[in-house]
């Protein structure tokens, strides 16, 4: 405004005070818009270390099981939501579970690091299966109590705004040295047994209540689920797989896009990921409503041969 120059009425002083005027906002807004994509990419690469920590990715092989795991989120720009899942090589087998927590996206997130860390720890400590679902209740309880006293939202809230009865999801299996697999199943879709040409579902049984709503049973033994022979898979869900559908309504079909991807070769866990999650992108228009996770594994394990002029001896510990 102290300019000479803007004080003139002239034409062509008007067209050199513009110019000015323009070329001064024009730099503002593009230091504005740069420091803005700094934060944002800083803000992006902290998001992404703590969504590593919380679902870390899988090995690729663990005690002779061949892993590939992966998840769709149904909130955009986030890779984690609602749905959890860990495998770990302990003393009792290799254990594993998947969950999906009541809503979806990043609201859903303090209940997947509540159940995962209890998860983590249990697997190695519990000699049981039932144990580790104890565990698992008790630190769910824990965690929602402490979010109501710190007002905190859940996942999902009723039409006053207040907090609905969250429950979790959950399906723990064991797989032992020689390829027995023992489960418990609390409100989770079973897991599908894949082979060469061939996919059933592992078990046919009722599972119990999610965890949340009710209290666990007092006996809790675990559901002898058969042998996975090497050379079979075990592919393990969250119901957001199934539940997916395209613009006419029409749910995706998991059970056809599984025999296909295991029909002309062995079941390779990576490929079998890659089949569905493309089908299912395809189906869903690449937005899928609900979060999506997905987990698969391969017996790779070989017996082993005895030597015939040895005698094989136990050794205790």
């Amino acid at each position: 405004m102290a300019c000479p120059l803007a004080q003139q009425n002239g034409l062509g002083a008007r067209i050199v005070t513009s110019a000015v005027f323009f070329a001064v906002g024009a730099g503002l807004i593009l230091h504005v818009r740069r420091t803005l994509l700094r934060e944002l990419k800083q803000i992006r690469k902290v998001a992404g270390a703590a969504q590593a920590v919380l679902l870390r990715p899988l090995p690729p092989r663990i005690d002779g099981l061949d892993f590939a795991a992966a998840q769709l989120s149904a909130d955009h720009g986030a890779s984690i939501g609602g749905d959890l899942y860990e495998a770990i090589a302990t003393e009792h087998g290799v254990r594993v579970v998947m969950g999906d927590v009541r809503g979806h996206g990043l609201a859903a997130i303090g209940t997947v690091a509540a159940v995962l860390g209890a998860f983590r720890e249990a697997a190695h400590d519990e000699a049981e299966l039932g144990g580790v679902l104890r565990r698992l209740e008790r630190a769910l309880a824990r965690h929602l109590c402490d979010r109501d006293r710190a007002g905190q939202p859940s996942a999902e809230t009723d039409p006053d705004g207040r907090s609905a009865e969250e429950f979790v999801t959950v399906l723990l299996l064991e797989i032992r040295g020689d390829g027995e697999v023992h489960a418990l199943n609390c409100g989770h879709p079973w897991p599908y047994l894949l082979a060469r040409g061939r996919v059933r579902p592992l078990v046919r049984a009722e599972p119990m209540p999610p965890l949340g709503p009710f209290p666990l049973p007092a006996c809790l033994p675990a559901k002898h689920c058969g042998r996975l022979r090497p050379g079979e898979g075990l592919f393990l869900h969250t119901d957001g797989a199934e539940d997916a559908r395209d613009a006419r309504g029409r749910f995706f079909p998991l059970l056809p896009a599984l025999a296909a991807a295991v029909r002309d070769g062995p079941v390779v866990p990576q490929a079998v990921l890659g089949a569905v999650f493309t089908g299912l992108l395809r189906h869903t228009g690449g937005r899928p409503d609900d979060d999506v996770a997905v987990l698969v594994l391969h017996n790779d394990r070989r017996p082993r041969a005895l030597n015939p002029g040895r005698v094989s001896r136990h050794v205790p510990g």
